[in-house]
């Protein structure tokens, strides 16, 4: 009985981290919080936020862009634009080229500075969402 339990515990843990892999895959080639990008972007001045995502997104993957977009919006109207971007698409490729994304992605960028806040977006937005907004306020404020 005791094998039992702890064969279908193993199972059901193996199939949560499976199904969670598969959906929220926040692998970008940005590994550190902080990377610089092509110099193409040097003489803009302007601080921007992208959200890439692919096609199918779970509740996680939502929140993440609802949360961004409306606190971007909310505090900093349009001095900060938001741009979701769908990684699937054709016409989203420069772009996904050029930030080297695999998978969802938060970035807020400024000229040739990205900063990478995947992991504290999808940590936080489900149960401590005023915690990615300080996140991203400071962020966006130390860029400005």
């Amino acid at each position: 009985m005791k094998k039992l339990i702890i064969t279908l515990t193993l199972s059901l843990l193996v199939g949560v981290i499976s199904v969670s892999a598969q959906c929220c895959d926040s692998n970008t080639a940005a590994k550190s919080n902080t990377t610089k990008v092509d110099s193409d972007n040097q003489n803009n001045n302007a601080v921007k936020a992208y959200y890439f995502h692919r096609t199918y997104r779970c509740a996680t993957c939502t929140a993440v862009e609802n949360v961004s977009k409306s606190y971007i919006k909310d505090t900093y109207g349009n001095k900060v634009p938001f741009q979701s971007i769908n990684i699937e698409n054709d016409a989203s490729k420069s772009l996904v080229k050029k930030y080297k994304i695999t998978g969802q992605a938060l970035l807020i960028v400024k000229g040739e500075k990205v900063v990478n806040l995947t992991n504290d977006a999808f940590l936080n937005v489900r149960t401590k969402p005023e915690k990615l907004k300080a996140k991203i306020k400071t962020t966006i404020d130390s860029l400005k």
